[in-house]
Protein backbone atom coordinates (compact mmCIF):
# COMPACT_ATOMS: atom_id res chain seq x y z
CA UNK A 1 0.00 0.00 0.00
CA UNK A 2 3.03 2.30 0.05
CA UNK A 3 2.47 5.41 -2.02
CA UNK A 4 -1.31 4.99 -2.14
CA UNK A 5 -3.72 7.63 -0.86
CA UNK A 6 -6.76 6.05 0.77
CA UNK A 7 -9.92 7.53 2.27
CA UNK A 8 -11.55 5.60 5.11
CA UNK A 9 -14.94 6.95 6.14
CA UNK A 10 -15.47 6.53 9.84
CA UNK A 11 -12.28 5.53 11.55
CA UNK A 12 -13.07 5.71 15.25
CA UNK A 13 -15.88 3.17 15.60
CA UNK A 14 -16.07 -0.59 16.10
CA UNK A 15 -14.69 -1.47 12.67
CA UNK A 16 -13.15 1.86 11.74
CA UNK A 17 -10.55 2.09 14.49
CA UNK A 18 -8.98 -1.24 13.63
CA UNK A 19 -9.23 -0.57 9.90
CA UNK A 20 -7.40 2.73 10.40
CA UNK A 21 -4.57 0.95 12.20
CA UNK A 22 -4.31 -1.83 9.61
CA UNK A 23 -4.43 0.49 6.59
CA UNK A 24 -1.84 2.79 8.12
CA UNK A 25 0.43 -0.14 8.95
CA UNK A 26 0.14 -1.35 5.37
CA UNK A 27 1.89 1.86 4.28
CA UNK A 28 -0.94 3.96 2.88
CA UNK A 29 -1.28 7.69 3.29
CA UNK A 30 -4.60 7.47 5.08
CA UNK A 31 -7.34 10.05 5.46
CA UNK A 32 -10.04 9.20 8.00
CA UNK A 33 -13.21 11.26 7.79
CA UNK A 34 -16.50 11.64 9.64
CA UNK A 35 -18.58 14.22 11.48
CA UNK A 36 -16.78 13.53 14.77
CA UNK A 37 -13.46 15.12 13.85
CA UNK A 38 -12.32 15.30 17.49
CA UNK A 39 -12.49 11.50 17.82
CA UNK A 40 -10.68 11.07 14.51
CA UNK A 41 -7.92 13.45 15.54
CA UNK A 42 -7.16 11.22 18.52
CA UNK A 43 -6.91 8.21 16.21
CA UNK A 44 -4.72 10.09 13.74
CA UNK A 45 -2.41 11.29 16.50
CA UNK A 46 -2.03 7.76 17.86
CA UNK A 47 -1.19 6.39 14.42
CA UNK A 48 1.25 9.19 13.65
CA UNK A 49 2.98 8.36 16.95
CA UNK A 50 3.54 4.88 15.50
CA UNK A 51 5.18 6.49 12.47
CA UNK A 52 2.29 6.35 10.04
CA UNK A 53 0.76 9.02 7.77
CA UNK A 54 -2.81 9.47 8.99
CA UNK A 55 -4.90 12.62 8.62
CA UNK A 56 -8.32 13.46 10.13
CA UNK A 57 -10.85 15.39 8.06
CA UNK A 58 -14.49 16.46 8.40
CA UNK A 59 -17.18 14.64 6.40
CA UNK A 60 -20.96 14.63 6.60
CA UNK A 61 -21.92 11.76 4.31
CA UNK A 62 -25.53 12.91 4.25
CA UNK A 63 -24.39 16.07 2.42
CA UNK A 64 -23.19 15.91 -1.19
CA UNK A 65 -21.46 19.27 -0.84
CA UNK A 66 -19.46 17.93 2.12
CA UNK A 67 -18.47 14.88 0.07
CA UNK A 68 -17.34 16.98 -2.88
CA UNK A 69 -15.42 19.40 -0.65
CA UNK A 70 -13.47 16.53 0.90
CA UNK A 71 -12.77 14.95 -2.48
CA UNK A 72 -11.48 18.19 -3.98
CA UNK A 73 -9.40 18.97 -0.89
CA UNK A 74 -7.76 15.55 -1.02
CA UNK A 75 -6.91 15.92 -4.70
CA UNK A 76 -5.47 19.38 -4.04
CA UNK A 77 -3.39 18.18 -1.07
CA UNK A 78 -2.21 14.77 -2.25
CA UNK A 79 -2.56 14.98 -6.03
CA UNK A 80 -4.35 11.66 -6.28
CA UNK A 81 -6.84 9.28 -4.68
CA UNK A 82 -6.16 5.56 -4.99
CA UNK A 83 -8.81 4.02 -2.81
CA UNK A 84 -12.01 4.51 -0.85
CA UNK A 85 -13.26 2.38 2.05
CA UNK A 86 -16.96 3.02 2.69
CA UNK A 87 -17.16 2.21 6.38
CA UNK A 88 -19.24 5.07 7.84
CA UNK A 89 -22.79 4.27 8.83
CA UNK A 90 -25.56 6.11 10.67
CA UNK A 91 -27.57 4.05 13.19
CA UNK A 92 -30.54 6.22 14.27
CA UNK A 93 -33.02 3.32 14.56
CA UNK A 94 -33.23 1.39 17.81
CA UNK A 95 -36.37 -0.64 17.10
CA UNK A 96 -38.57 -1.65 14.15
CA UNK A 97 -41.26 0.44 15.86
CA UNK A 98 -39.25 3.68 15.70
CA UNK A 99 -40.73 6.79 14.06
CA UNK A 100 -40.50 6.80 10.27
CA UNK A 101 -38.27 9.87 10.51
CA UNK A 102 -35.49 7.65 11.91
CA UNK A 103 -35.68 5.46 8.81
CA UNK A 104 -35.51 8.55 6.60
CA UNK A 105 -32.44 9.90 8.43
CA UNK A 106 -30.76 6.53 8.01
CA UNK A 107 -31.53 6.50 4.29
CA UNK A 108 -29.92 9.88 3.74
CA UNK A 109 -26.53 8.69 4.95
CA UNK A 110 -26.50 4.95 4.32
CA UNK A 111 -28.22 4.85 0.93
CA UNK A 112 -28.13 8.26 -0.75
CA UNK A 113 -24.83 9.22 0.89
CA UNK A 114 -23.23 5.91 -0.01
CA UNK A 115 -24.18 6.41 -3.65
CA UNK A 116 -23.00 10.02 -3.66
CA UNK A 117 -19.56 9.35 -2.17
CA UNK A 118 -18.93 6.28 -4.33
CA UNK A 119 -19.83 8.22 -7.46
CA UNK A 120 -17.77 11.26 -6.48
CA UNK A 121 -14.58 9.42 -5.55
CA UNK A 122 -15.01 6.76 -8.20
CA UNK A 123 -15.08 9.43 -10.91
CA UNK A 124 -11.71 10.82 -9.77
CA UNK A 125 -10.14 7.37 -9.81
CA UNK A 126 -11.67 6.61 -13.19
CA UNK A 127 -10.04 9.72 -14.64
CA UNK A 128 -6.64 8.25 -13.74
CA UNK A 129 -7.65 4.80 -14.94
CA UNK A 130 -6.91 3.03 -11.65
CA UNK A 131 -8.38 2.67 -8.18
CA UNK A 132 -10.17 0.44 -5.71
CA UNK A 133 -13.33 0.91 -3.68
CA UNK A 134 -14.17 -1.39 -0.77
CA UNK A 135 -17.59 -1.27 0.84
CA UNK A 136 -17.93 -2.48 4.41
CA UNK A 137 -21.21 -4.34 4.44
CA UNK A 138 -22.53 -6.91 6.89
CA UNK A 139 -23.82 -10.45 6.97
CA UNK A 140 -27.11 -8.74 7.82
CA UNK A 141 -27.18 -7.72 4.18
CA UNK A 142 -26.96 -11.37 3.17
CA UNK A 143 -29.36 -13.21 5.48
CA UNK A 144 -32.45 -12.49 7.52
CA UNK A 145 -32.42 -11.94 11.28
CA UNK A 146 -32.05 -14.88 13.66
CA UNK A 147 -34.26 -13.76 16.53
CA UNK A 148 -33.28 -16.68 18.75
CA UNK A 149 -29.91 -14.95 19.22
CA UNK A 150 -31.64 -12.03 20.94
CA UNK A 151 -34.27 -13.89 22.97
CA UNK A 152 -34.44 -12.60 26.54
CA UNK A 153 -31.85 -9.89 25.86
CA UNK A 154 -32.24 -6.15 25.33
CA UNK A 155 -31.22 -6.49 21.69
CA UNK A 156 -33.11 -6.31 18.41
CA UNK A 157 -32.62 -6.65 14.67
CA UNK A 158 -33.00 -3.28 12.94
CA UNK A 159 -34.69 -3.11 9.52
CA UNK A 160 -32.81 -0.12 8.15
CA UNK A 161 -29.45 -1.86 8.63
CA UNK A 162 -30.62 -5.02 6.85
CA UNK A 163 -32.01 -2.89 4.02
CA UNK A 164 -28.92 -0.75 3.55
CA UNK A 165 -26.37 -3.54 3.77
CA UNK A 166 -28.35 -5.68 1.34
CA UNK A 167 -28.51 -2.75 -1.07
CA UNK A 168 -24.80 -2.08 -0.61
CA UNK A 169 -23.95 -5.53 -1.98
CA UNK A 170 -25.83 -4.96 -5.21
CA UNK A 171 -24.65 -1.35 -5.52
CA UNK A 172 -21.14 -2.83 -5.33
CA UNK A 173 -21.94 -4.94 -8.39
CA UNK A 174 -23.39 -1.94 -10.20
CA UNK A 175 -20.34 0.25 -9.69
CA UNK A 176 -18.00 -2.66 -10.45
CA UNK A 177 -19.64 -2.90 -13.89
CA UNK A 178 -19.83 0.88 -14.32
CA UNK A 179 -16.22 1.68 -13.42
CA UNK A 180 -14.56 -1.58 -14.48
CA UNK A 181 -13.79 -0.47 -18.05
CA UNK A 182 -12.02 2.56 -16.54
CA UNK A 183 -9.74 0.49 -14.34
CA UNK A 184 -11.55 0.96 -11.01
CA UNK A 185 -12.39 -2.13 -9.00
CA UNK A 186 -15.33 -2.19 -6.56
CA UNK A 187 -15.79 -4.91 -3.95
CA UNK A 188 -17.60 -5.49 -0.67
CA UNK A 189 -16.66 -7.23 2.57
CA UNK A 190 -19.47 -8.45 4.81
CA UNK A 191 -18.23 -8.94 8.37
CA UNK A 192 -20.06 -10.92 11.00
CA UNK A 193 -20.56 -9.89 14.59
CA UNK A 194 -17.62 -8.11 16.24
CA UNK A 195 -17.11 -8.89 19.91
CA UNK A 196 -17.06 -5.96 22.31
CA UNK A 197 -16.80 -5.71 26.08
CA UNK A 198 -20.41 -4.52 26.27
CA UNK A 199 -21.87 -7.66 24.65
CA UNK A 200 -24.00 -9.88 26.83
CA UNK A 201 -22.24 -13.21 27.49
CA UNK A 202 -25.38 -15.10 26.50
CA UNK A 203 -25.36 -13.48 23.08
CA UNK A 204 -21.64 -14.15 22.67
CA UNK A 205 -22.19 -17.82 23.42
CA UNK A 206 -25.18 -18.19 21.11
CA UNK A 207 -23.55 -16.36 18.25
CA UNK A 208 -20.24 -18.18 18.60
CA UNK A 209 -22.00 -21.53 18.31
CA UNK A 210 -23.56 -20.37 15.03
CA UNK A 211 -20.13 -19.93 13.39
CA UNK A 212 -17.71 -22.57 12.14
CA UNK A 213 -14.84 -20.96 14.06
CA UNK A 214 -16.91 -20.76 17.28
CA UNK A 215 -16.21 -17.10 17.96
CA UNK A 216 -17.15 -13.57 16.99
CA UNK A 217 -14.83 -11.37 14.97
CA UNK A 218 -11.88 -9.85 16.82
CA UNK A 219 -9.38 -7.07 16.29
CA UNK A 220 -7.43 -7.62 13.08
CA UNK A 221 -9.93 -9.95 11.41
CA UNK A 222 -11.30 -7.39 8.93
CA UNK A 223 -8.20 -5.37 8.03
CA UNK A 224 -6.45 -8.11 6.06
CA UNK A 225 -9.30 -8.68 3.59
CA UNK A 226 -9.75 -4.91 3.11
CA UNK A 227 -6.03 -4.33 2.50
CA UNK A 228 -6.04 -7.24 0.05
CA UNK A 229 -8.95 -5.82 -1.96
CA UNK A 230 -7.37 -2.36 -2.05
CA UNK A 231 -4.01 -3.69 -3.19
CA UNK A 232 -2.60 -4.92 -6.48
CA UNK A 233 -2.79 -8.45 -5.09
CA UNK A 234 -6.52 -8.27 -5.96
CA UNK A 235 -6.05 -6.59 -9.33
CA UNK A 236 -8.37 -9.10 -11.08
CA UNK A 237 -11.01 -9.13 -8.34
CA UNK A 238 -14.07 -6.92 -8.74
CA UNK A 239 -17.80 -7.12 -8.07
CA UNK A 240 -17.24 -9.54 -5.18
CA UNK A 241 -18.95 -9.72 -1.82
CA UNK A 242 -16.56 -11.42 0.60
CA UNK A 243 -18.09 -12.69 3.87
CA UNK A 244 -15.68 -12.25 6.79
CA UNK A 245 -17.83 -14.07 9.29
CA UNK A 246 -16.12 -17.21 10.60
CA UNK A 247 -18.44 -19.31 8.46
CA UNK A 248 -21.72 -17.90 9.79
CA UNK A 249 -23.32 -17.59 6.35
CA UNK A 250 -21.80 -20.81 4.96
CA UNK A 251 -24.34 -23.11 6.63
Amino acid sequence: MAGKVILLTGGAGIYGRDLAADLAAAGATLVIASRDVAALQKVAAAERARGFAVHARALDQSSESSILQLRDAMVAEFGRIDGLVNNAVARPMRSPADPLSHWEISMKTNATGLFAITRAFGAVMAQRGVGSIVNVGSIQGMVGPTYSLYEGLKMDALPDYFFHKGGMINLTRFFAAYYGPQGVRVNCVSPGGFQTEEMHPTFVGRYSQATFLRRLAEKGDLGGPVVFLLSAAARYVTGVNLPVDGGYTAH
